[in-house]
């Protein structure tokens, strides 16, 4: 197993920056306002010949009981208790401040190694803190620019004794990273092989960290009564029945003419990120609400992204209808997102359990589902009933002719039919070849995509 070191230090002394910086992407969120990051998050370090893991922290503070600060602290001290090394981070440019003595003297006190690291050392201007910084007791600081990568050298010599050489640390397959590294590679989701992509989304307040916490059997994510506790994607790495899962909790979305701050906005575009590289999407509803107009926008976002999608109806246990719910439920999604007729419904109380266990089967059912391939036979010969049953129109006097079909791609299944005159076909008669797909090959829970493209005409004066 690799060396794990955990990034500390008060709020807004660029920890995320320096994630980010040694992960090589943009996996944390970052911005001046303090306290961004409330989760631990963990990635794959590498440094020179030295790669590690690292775990991004919440600031270290002095919380309240019962705050959210004391579950954002908690967070913090389950990184510390995991961690093989640490970093202190602190604010050269700020100087020293007496939250950094409080926490220096608790660190000096760890058992295990601990750097002293002085951020935003670029130019002069850090000169004075990175000197007042041999106060802290902790050794020479070592001074960085995490935002513009300078000082790195000096921290991997820090490092040097602490994280052994790539050749002799025992690594997972470079397949495997870790939960929080993300693929730039938007067309990484075309292939099968790894684990299932599981993003938990909705809107906020609706229990979607509590369901991650409950799935994966931790206190993994924090929650509250708040709306807005999850302000970043946080994933982790799970196992239902041998397979294996990514499972990623979700900041939950408002309607976009609601979110004015630029760190929500931030929050925002990190979960639609998510969404275009998962397999599988839970949308998370609040049974006492239902189905609300921002909860159909985020629906047919991912079905628009091509996202397999199961709705979760959270707090079932205090709907006083279940019938009567469930009814109007159906109708507005049979109304409102006609591209899949029967969209997965799984409801269950996410702070009890009760009903949690039907939703993974649920998942990977449509996961399936949204991985089929069909044989070009198979088809061509529905495709044969299908027009016999029902042929298509005249354009201009002519029969149109559509001579063949063949699946181009799966995630989701994506059909082509090459025909005469393809922009002449109605609307009306493509939803006819669409549903009987889906009716034919299974395919009623997912989005089916057909496309319609003129063939090859052997005659040169046209189709005859």
């Amino acid at each position: 197993m690799s060396v794990q070191i955990a990034i500390l230090g008060r709020p807004n002394v660029g920890k995320s920056t320096l994630f980010n910086r040694l992960c090589g992407v943009r996996a944390a969120l970052v911005d001046p306002t303090p306290g961004v990051t409330r989760d631990r998050r963990y990635g794959d370090a590498k440094l020179g010949d030295l790669e590690f893991g690292i775990i991004d922290t919440a600031g270290l503070e002095e919380p309240g009981k019962d705050s959210l600060e004391a579950g954002m602290q908690r967070q913090t001290d389950l990184a510390l208790e995991q961690a093989d090394a640490l970093l202190l981070l602190i604010d050269a440019r700020a100087g020293i401040t007496p939250l950094d003595r409080h926490f220096a003297d608790r660190l000096r006190r760890a058992t295990v190694p601990v750097v002293l690291v002085a951020n935003k050392c670029e130019g002069g201007a850090g000169q004075a803190g990175l000197y007042e910084a041999y106060e802290l007791g902790l050794g020479d600081p070592v001074p960085i620019s995490a935002e513009h990568g300078e000082g790195l050298a000096d921290l991997h010599v820090a490092l040097a004794g602490i994280v052994p050489l790539e050749e002799e640390t025992t690594k997972l397959p470079r397949s495997r990273k870790q939960p929080d590294a993300a693929s730039d590679d938007p067309d990484a989701e075309e292939t099968p092989d790894g684990p299932l992509q599981l993003a938990i989304v909705g809107r906020p307040n609706v229990g979607k960290s509590t369901l991650m916490n409950r799935l994966i059997g931790e206190d993994r994510v924090l929650t509250g009564p708040q709306p807005g506790v999850t302000r970043d994607s946080i994933a982790v790495a799970w196992s239902w029945n041998e397979r294996e899962v990514k499972l990623v909790d979700t900041a939950g979305m408002r309607r976009r003419s609601r979110v004015t701050e630029k760190l929500e906005r931030l929050s925002v575009a990190d979960t639609l990120r998510t969404v275009r590289f998962a397999n599988v999407a839970v949308l998370v509803l609040d049974g006492t609400v239902m189905a609300e107009r921002q909860d159909l926008s985020i629906a047919d976002h991912v079905i628009e992204e091509g996202r397999a999608l199961v709705i979760a109806v959270n707090k079932w246990d205090l709907v006083k209808d279940p019938a009567e719910a469930m009814s109007r439920l159906r109708d507005r999604l049979e109304r409102s997102l006609p591209q899949i007729p029967d969209i997965p419904i799984v409801t269950f109380s996410a702070l009890t359990g009760r009903g949690v266990d039907r939703l993974m089967p649920a998942v990977f059912e449509v996961y399936d589902l949204w991985n089929t391939r069909l044989s070009t036979g198979l088809l061509n010969r529905w495709l044969e009933g299908a027009l016999e049953r029902h042929p298509p129109p005249l354009a201009a006097g002519r029969r149109l002719r559509l001579r063949y079909i063949t699946q181009i791609k799966a995630r989701p299944p994506t059909f082509v039919i090459f025909a005469s005159r393809p922009a002449d076909l109605p609307e009306a008669y493509r939803r006819y070849l669409v549903n009987g797909i889906r009716e034919r090959f299974g395919l009623m829970k997912i989005a089916v995509r057909l496309h319609l493209r003129r063939g090859k005409n052997p005659y040169a004066d046209g189709d005859r």
